[in-house]
């Protein structure tokens, strides 16, 4: 649970700052922050990939293109299954308490709490990062954090913002955020990860939740408008793809 344990301290100590700070960030600042987060989820996401296509030059391809067919299919699912529209609605939702709430509002706690807490437990790398967290990512055998921390480090500078206007209520958000993230990870780590293990579907899981987590890095580039929540059934086409490509 490592990852769930980064994005809940990230929005804690973004909380924590932001209302320590009485100066907002400068756009500089602001612009080194969004391209070393960009940087770090396309290197953690072609990392992850890389260590799951691993073996002779037949295996890779096959991998490649079991991971990009997954992707595909995936996404279509994602489609008509609505995932990236239940997102948004869930994500309107939390700016329209943000938008109605002042400084003064006697309910700004509860929607301090309330807003942060959706658009923390609704964003798709929280979902993705909690479940590569709890599949063996690397070759030591530990879960894949890296995408969870990354997204710790984003909730907490909007933290830093939203504790200016919901106060310090708003870092509680941080515990629905780990409970959410660690019961993802351990019922991934329980009952998920023994079972594609067996099957040798692990490998995968982790390339196609690669390249998803690659996409991260084109929405905070702003290189193009990525629907992420449409790839969430990516992760389980692969293994089928793969169970049935043998």
């Amino acid at each position: 649970m490592t990852g769930a344990v980064l994005n809940a301290v990230g929005i804690v100590v973004g909380g924590i700052l932001g209302m320590a700070r009485t100066t907002p960030l400068t756009a500089q600042t602001q612009a080194f922050f969004k391209n070393a987060l960009g940087v770090f989820a396309i290197f953690y996401g072609l990392r992850l990939s890389w260590l799951s296509v691993g073996g002779d030059f037949q295996h890779v391809l096959k991998q490649i293109a079991i991971a990009l067919l997954a992707v595909m299919l995936g996404k279509l699912a994602g489609q008509l299954l609505h995932f990236q529209k239940a997102s948004n609605r869930l994500g309107q939702y939390a700016r329209e308490l943000i938008e109605r709430t002042r400084p003064d509002d006697p309910q700004r706690f509860a929607n301090g709490l309330n807003a942060c807490a959706i658009l923390f437990c609704a964003s798709p790398l929280g979902i993705l990062g909690a479940v590569q967290d709890g599949l063996p990512g690397q070759p030591d055998g530990i879960g894949y954090f890296y995408p969870l921390a990354v997204k710790g480090v984003m909730d907490g500078l909007a933290m830093m913002s939203f504790v200016t206007l919901f106060g310090w209520g708003a870092m509680l958000a941080a515990l629905p955020v780990f409970v959410l993230q660690a019961s993802v990870t351990l019922a991934c780590g329980l009952y998920l990860e023994p079972f594609l293990r067996t099957h040798g579907l692990l490998d995968s899981v982790n390339a196609v939740g690669g390249l998803i987590v690659c996409t991260v890095g084109l929405v905070i580039f702003e290189i193009r408008k990525v629907e992420l929540a449409d790839f969430l059934p990516s992760l389980a086409v692969a293994p089928l793809l793969t169970w049935l490509w043998r």
